[in-house]
């Protein structure tokens, strides 16, 4: 009907049962939360909303299955959207905040420096180490490295985070436990 429309739409509606499941779990959650010792009545309220909730997981399961099969993905388009605009700004507070500076100053420093490459019409990942120090003098050439998406990611290194080595490391993890449900 509409050609032009390209929303995610079973991601959307995916996202959208969510709501239902948890608040089955938050009902099954008050349920258990209120029994005394063992088994009570209170018991029967638990199968409705249990069998609904493994049901619409399982049907969202399928349909992400079938959209993921399907996925074309384009990893340079992908990578130029990722890295254009002020995506990683986050990524250069953060930094500053490594460095000891506190938050709130690192927050207003970050915002000076989006808001004069928004007045420019420049993205952030055009910055240069100079520019960076015109609004922090303490700035080092490895701030440059935040800048980059791959930096970004490489710096995530805590348990789960984005960093390749966690991430391989993840992968492995899971072939292992795959071959061991066999």
């Amino acid at each position: 009907m509409m050609p032009q429309k390209k929303n995610p739409d079973v991601p959307e509606l995916i996202r959208g049962k969510t709501g239902r499941v948890y608040g089955h779990l938050t009902g099954l959650l008050t349920v258990l939360k209120g029994l005394p010792l063992s088994y009570n009545r209170d018991l029967q309220e638990d199968k409705g909303p249990l069998f609904d909730a493994v049901e619409t997981v399982q049907g969202s399961l399928g349909m992400l299955a079938l959209l993921v099969g399907g996925l074309t993905v384009r990893r340079e388009a992908m990578a130029r959207a990722a890295a254009s605009g002020f995506l990683l700004a986050t990524e250069l507070a953060d930094y500053l905040v490594l460095e000891g500076v506190p938050f709130r100053t690192a927050h207003a420093i970050v915002g000076r420096i989006v808001r004069d490459r928004l007045d420019r019409g420049k993205d952030l990942g055009d910055i240069t180490l100079d520019e960076l120090r015109s609004f922090w003098p303490a700035f080092e050439k490895d701030a440059l490295d935040v800048l980059s998406v791959e930096g970004a990611l490489e710096r995530k290194l805590q348990i789960g985070g984005t960093a390749r080595k966690r991430v391989e490391g993840r992968i492995k993890v899971l072939q292992k436990e795959l071959r061991a449900e066999g």
